[in-house]
């Protein structure tokens, strides 16, 4: 007899674990993305590389998701999909403006955080309006974290 744990379908979540050591994030946001083909079967192998990612603005007002890596479907035939191809983010048309204002201002950029499977089935990226961080922004948060980890394990005994 099989545990319900086996029952359950794998939780996809992959991280841009090096977004929040680089920037700081103003806004996120969970946007739909149009996939082709394949796309989907490789990214519920977890064959998804966020950390070069970044997104834009098209002149028609849409938001496009640029250099995150899908894996080519290992099973697929001659018609397995680009790995490299931008593809365009689903958002409401308030949060589109919302952020189309935001990204105007200097310094500021937008990023994918990570990418999941929704309960429905459709692939979601989470996405942050980001402004990077200084050196010294970037040092005091390596710091706290240590310092934290310390008090953890002092506790701890």
């Amino acid at each position: 007899m099989a545990s319900k744990k086996d029952d359950a379908p794998k939780r996809i979540n992959i991280q841009n674990r090096r977004a929040s050591h680089e920037y700081a994030f103003l806004v996120k946001y969970d946007a739909g993305i149009m996939l082709q083909g394949t796309e989907i079967k490789s990214i519920r192998e977890g064959s998804v590389q966020l950390q070069d990612g970044f997104c834009t603005f098209h002149t028609d007002g849409s938001l496009w998701l640029n250099q995150v890596t899908i894996a080519k479907y290992t099973e697929g035939t001659y018609n397995n999909h680009e790995p490299m191809r931008a593809r365009k983010l689903l958002l409401n048309k308030r949060e589109l403006k919302q952020l189309a204002n935001k990204n105007q201002e200097q310094g500021l950029t937008i990023i994918p955080l990570r990418m999941f499977v929704s309960d429905r089935g459709f692939a979601k990226v989470e996405i942050a309006l980001a402004k990077g961080k200084k050196l010294y922004d970037k040092r005091d948060d390596l710091k706290a974290k240590d310092q934290k980890r310390e008090m953890d394990r002092a506790r701890d005994y």
